[in-house]
């Protein structure tokens, strides 16, 4: 299902910056590629070719594709192109790919120049009219804004891209109205944002163009092989995360919205806690009172520039939160700028009580950010140098001298780092053997893992996991689960399990797929992650985050498997395990709070359109509100507390502190309990208990 949005461009992003008032610019001058980019594209495809994992070839198949990519990076929603110009590209359909391999730039820079056209002919047919447009709107009409485009036709005359335009406008108002901007502000808002998109048109360039016509094709390879163009690759630490003194976020276009991909642990805005991945953000202020600049629309390194500050500066964001489907509800907050530090990303530990009938076990929670090695300390003979395996041996030895039960890991969100870090640290937890395999694009094998027997913890392991939990930390849980060291809890992974290597050409530069990463089981950890042994409930939409989530991502699938010891037997205990904490999850209201949360967040997915009446729009957004109102008065008499009359009764919404998994489950606050974590704990001891019991009738049967 593709969300609707006008403007799709430049990477799936409309460059813009701020100009207020329509003006008229003269007609686009045709763009035309240079004598560089022809070698480039030569060499591009000599490099997919050859080297990249999947061995698609450039065929008269792929052409077709690259075709229906390309006219979709541009114009995504049919709001530009009309039917008869997409009749126009067919002559290019199944030539491409023998033009592109010769350098051949004909149907990239013709396709482009006309969307150019289209678009400098829209946004001042918009601009000139928006005035009268907005004037004659009637939101008392029954009428509605279609969500999902897939199934949309391209436009057969003028008129149907006008009507779509109309009710783009009339959604626009509506959302601004409800978000309760002034009225006299709303022309002021579209005015601007639609005269900084327009005079940019005349800014595009052929190294532009080259970009978006080249990730077109490297896309369909994988959603991880792109190509950079020169200015790109300058920036390519904008679309990983943003300057190290800035607000630590991974950021993307999608549409015309900047969106969040997820954030650097402990950076920021992590650690303020109300930024969340697939946050959309739509303006951007500076300091405790500076305007809000409006970024709809604008390229990925304008807005990171805005976002970039000193450190101890303040930036205010407005985002669209990630859980609703209209542009009406918007939330406002200050992150302070800061560096992230590596220190400040390095595990970190603390003790569950869980209480086992008369008894209370101690457990050690172990939390691991992200996998993190200081290299260069390490190079210059460092003695100390920091490191994710030593931190955590260290603490390790602490919590056994603490006397702990048993040891849960904490990877959640921790989006991984180094490979060679995730292969040591599962080092701390198996006397010896390998830890993952890695496939080349030659088919080639090799195994990395501990090669020499040493000591290990062998005490209880618990494993919890979620979502974002990727590449090394999925390296770590699978070697667990496959040496059935531990038990895996949580939400299924990310599912990313590839590798990429940056290769120079003559202009810009390509990451491209080289390799695969898979269990010493045989199993890939791409597109399927690694699956719990026991599923937690999660808000995280499969939809909308996690490598099955991206178009073109490369299968699941198997290799050999590799001998390897089995330190359990779980399928003895696991059934069990399972059972009590079905027994409990019913009956804990946290967890009866986060799995209604989950289903109203799901029934706001299913909407495919939005009502253009102001009544029914302001209905429809009651009714969310009275839901999640009923939800959490549910959990507050579960609790034995008192009701609330609405939702602003507290300093601090719910619906807005319980809409992802992280403000119930990772909060830092000790008075706020961390339900997962706890229901991690609980099933160690269950575990534990259940191994005990076991080994005791054992042995009294011996005797």
């Amino acid at each position: 299902m593709r969300i609707f949005s006008p403007v799709r461009t430049l990477g799936r992003s409309l460059v813009a910056g701020l100009v207020f008032g329509c003006v008229a610019l003269p007609a686009a001058a045709l763009i035309e590629h240079t004598d560089a980019q022809r070698d480039t594209a030569i060499e591009l495809i000599e490099q997919l070719e050859e080297r990249h994992y999947a061995k698609h070839r450039y065929d008269d198949e792929l052409s077709s594709q690259h075709l229906d990519a390309y006219v979709d990076a541009l114009d995504g929603s049919k709001m530009f192109f009309t039917a008869a110009d997409i009749r126009e590209f067919e002559q290019y359909r199944t030539v491409m790919d023998d033009q592109l391999p010769e350098g051949n730039l004909t149907a990239a820079f013709a396709i482009f120049n006309r969307f150019q056209q289209r678009l400098q002919e829209r946004l001042e047919s918009v601009l000139e009219t928006l005035p009268a447009t907005i004037e004659a709107m009637d939101f008392t009409i029954d009428e509605y804004y279609e969500l999902d485009t897939d199934g949309r036709a391209w436009a057969a005359e003028p008129g149907v891209l006008d009507e779509r335009w109309r009710k783009h406008l009339k959604n626009q108002v509506l959302s601004l109205k409800l978000a309760e901007k002034d009225a006299e502000e709303i022309p002021e808002t579209l005015s601007r944002r639609y005269s900084s998109q327009l005079k940019r048109v005349n800014q595009y360039n052929s190294q532009d163009v080259f970009q978006i016509y080249a990730n077109a094709l490297t896309e369909l390879y994988d959603p991880h092989t792109n190509y950079f163009s020169p200015r790109r690759s300058e920036n390519f630490n904008i679309n990983m995360s943003l300057s190290l003194e800035g607000i630590g976020a991974v950021l993307q276009m999608e549409d015309e919205y900047t969106k969040v991909v997820r954030l650097v642990p402990k950076g920021p805005a992590d650690k303020q806690g109300e930024l969340q991945p697939s946050d959309r953000i739509v303006a951007v202020g500076q300091g405790d009172e500076g305007e809000m600049v409006d970024v709809i629309g604008w390229r990925l390194d304008e807005v990171v520039q805005l976002i970039r500050g000193p450190k101890g500066s303040t930036v205010r964001l407005e985002v669209i939160p990630a859980k609703s489907k209209t542009t009406d509800g918007r939330k406002q907050f200050a992150i302070v700028r800061n560096q992230v530090k590596l220190e400040e990303q390095s595990a970190q530990k603390k003790i569950l009580e869980v209480p086992n009938g008369e008894q209370t076990l101690k457990v050690g929670v172990i939390d691991i950010p992200a996998f993190y090695i200081d290299f260069e300390a390490m190079r210059r003979g460092d003695k100390d140098y920091k490191s994710t395996t030593r931190d955590v041996k260290k603490l390790l030895q602490e919590l056994q001298e603490e006397q702990v039960d048993g040891l849960v890991i904490d990877l959640r969100n921790n989006g991984g780092g180094s490979l060679q870090e995730a292969n040591e640290l599962t080092g701390l937890f198996i006397e010896y053997g390998p830890t993952v395999q890695i496939r080349h694009s030659t088919r080639r094998v090799w195994r990395d893992g501990k090669r020499l027997k040493s000591e290990y913890y062998e005490g209880p392991l618990v494993v919890l996991i979620n979502r974002l939990s990727a590449s090394a930390s999925e390296i770590f849980a699978g070697a667990i689960q496959d040496y059935e060291r531990g038990i895996i809890v949580g939400d299924r992974s990310f599912g990313k399990g590839t590798v990429q290597t940056l290769t120079p050409l003559t202009e810009g530069q390509l990451k491209i797929t080289e390799s695969k990463f898979y269990r010493i089981s045989g199993d890939s950890t791409q597109h399927r992650g690694v699956v719990p042994d026991i599923l937690f409930p999660t808000m995280f939409d499969t939809e909308e985050i996690g490598e099955s989530a991206l178009d073109h991502a490369l299968n699941w699938d198997q290799i050999n498997s590799v001998r390897h010891r089995r330190y359990d037997d779980l399928s003895t205990v696991l059934p069990h395990v399972t059972e009590l904490f079905e027994e409990r999850r019913h009956k804990n209201p946290d967890f009866v709070f986060l799995e209604d949360q989950i289903e109203l967040a799901a029934g706001t997915r299913t909407l495919d359109r939005l009502p253009l009446n102001e009544a029914a729009r302001l209905a429809l957004r009651e009714s969310q509100k009275e839901k999640a109102l009923a939800i959490e008065n549910k959990r507050r008499k579960a609790k034995g507390e008192e009701p609330l009359a609405s939702l602003q009764d507290e300093e601090e919404d719910p619906e807005d502190a319980a809409e992802n998994e992280e403000d119930i489950a990772s909060t830092d606050d000790e008075e706020t309990p961390d339900v997962l974590l706890t229901e991690a704990g609980n099933v160690l001891v269950d575990a534990l208990v259940l191994k005990q019991q076991r080994y005791a009738l054992h042995a009294g049967e011996k005797e």
